[in-house]
């Protein structure tokens, strides 16, 4: 695996290494110490699994407040998506900024969001599906969010939204008063 800094502290863009030959190609999609050599949490407690069917749909921006605050590494496996992590750490210097990769089956990139950030994601094409590992098991009265299109975040969503859920809809907007103390 190769791993791509980001401006964004923790928040990184994760290359397959691939190796090849006459069949194809073979690439490590995860390894506990290549994570943890790259100063990244390797602790998996929980897997997940999306699929949306509509190009243009808007999933998130979540987050779970501490104790909760889970590491997150999201990769497309089917269709595409913009992914997108946003820093909500106390005294972070770049707190409320955000980082924003396309996740392609074609370029085989993952985005490993850190604790103390949010994620969404918006899906380019239809049928598009994607795989989490989570650092946490899902807590839902820890669960937080911001609002996908508040101004403040300043987020370009590639396309024009098509679907989001009330519950993403309904999110408060962005202000200091989200900073996460972890």
């Amino acid at each position: 695996m190769i791993f791509h800094e980001t401006p964004i502290a923790g928040l990184v863009i994760i290359e397959l290494e691939r190796h090849g030959d006459e069949r194809g190609w073979f690439g490590r999609t995860f390894c506990v110490e290549e994570f943890a050599a790259a100063g990244l949490n390797p602790v998996v407690n929980q897997a997940n699994a999306s699929f949306t069917a509509e190009a243009g749909t808007v999933r998130g921006i979540h987050y779970q407040l501490p104790p909760h605050s889970e590491d997150k590494y999201v990769r497309c496996t089917g269709g595409a998506l913009y992914d997108v992590g946003v820093d909500l750490r106390a005294g972070s210097p770049t707190f409320g900024q955000h980082v924003g990769v396309e996740l392609t089956v074609e370029n085989r990139l993952g985005l490993y969001i850190p604790k103390g950030c949010a994620h969404g994601f918006q899906t380019l094409a239809p049928d598009t599906s994607a795989t989490y590992l989570m650092s946490e098991p899902y807590e839902p009265s820890s669960e937080r969010g911001l609002r996908w299109d508040d101004p403040a975040l300043g987020i370009e969503w590639p396309l024009p939204l098509t679907t989001i859920s009330e519950k993403d809809r309904a999110w408060p907007d962005f202000g200091p008063h989200l900073a996460l103390t972890l």
